[in-house]
């Protein structure tokens, strides 16, 4: 296919987990897209370039710092230019820290608003005047089930989860009429290898084999006692981006093993 005929995407914090996940999902659909993510520049190099061999779709990489208003502004605008334009945008980067109210540092509690909520709304009033030009785009917000309810020790990223729904609706609501659709996909504990380290570390704390910390620890919201696979996650972003769920916005859709249904 002519490159100008294919959609393009940006996936912010797509160079590992489930970013990664959803960007070669959207890749191997035949879709461009624009890799970001910190960390080794070299991994992140042959990342992308073995991404765009395997698919044969173009694959860039950027490195903004999301937590800058003006670094995302930048990597939206270097997007456009390398592709012509954003017909998907995936504000998937997100951080954790875990502590009491009492004892959350400030400085922990602005990163986190700043990389997962400020950036999604950063990235959403960049990206949107092209989309509207076109009157087409997709934006999937990467929620969480912390997005739909709480847990303890987790008040930053609970506080930020819940506001990028409601950013998502209040976009949602707002380019309604101009095939544009918002939606925030809300994942419960996915295997990726931040949380294969968090099952790791809990084992060492409690002095249990890794499968107990799994059943009795982590997933004991998650009523079908097992780690969410990146490729369904992806695979719903996918279905999301398709003409077959254009009349899906404004939702928050949870992937969560039943987590919220109670």
């Amino acid at each position: 296919m002519n490159d100008s005929l294919r959609k393009s995407a940006l996936v912010t914090g797509s160079t590992s987990g489930i970013g990664l996940g959803i960007a070669r999902a959207l890749a191997r659909s035949g879709v461009n897209v624009m890799l970001h993510g910190l960390g080794d520049p070299a991994v992140n190099e042959e990342l992308r370039r073995s991404l765009e061999a395997e698919t044969g779709v173009t694959v860039r990489l950027h490195d903004a710092d999301v937590a800058r208003s003006d670094e995302v502004a930048r990597l939206v605008a270097d997007t456009e230019a390398a592709f012509g334009a954003i017909d998907i945008l995936v504000n998937n980067a997100g951080i954790q820290y875990v502590a009491a109210v009492e004892a959350f540092p400030p400085e922990r509690w602005d990163a986190i608003q700043d990389i997962v909520l400020n950036a999604s709304f950063h990235a959403i009033r960049a990206a949107l005047p092209g989309m509207k030009r076109r009157r087409a785009g997709r934006i999937i917000n990467l929620a969480s089930a912390h997005g739909l309810v709480g847990s303890p020790f987790k008040s930053a990223y609970v506080a930020a989860k819940h506001g990028v729904l409601g950013l998502t609706k209040s976009v949602a609501l707002e380019v309604a009429t101009l095939n544009i659709t918002c939606n925030a996909v809300c994942p419960g504990y996915v295997r990726t290898p931040l949380v294969e380290g968090q099952i790791a570390a809990q084992a060492e704390a409690h002095g249990l084999p890794p499968e107990r910390v799994l059943r009795e620890v982590m997933l004991v919201a998650q009523p079908t006692q097992r780690l969410i696979e990146v490729e369904e996650v992806a695979a719903l972003v996918v279905y999301l981006c398709g003409d077959a769920a254009r009349s899906i916005t404004g939702a928050a859709i949870p992937i969560d093993g039943g987590w919220t249904a109670r």
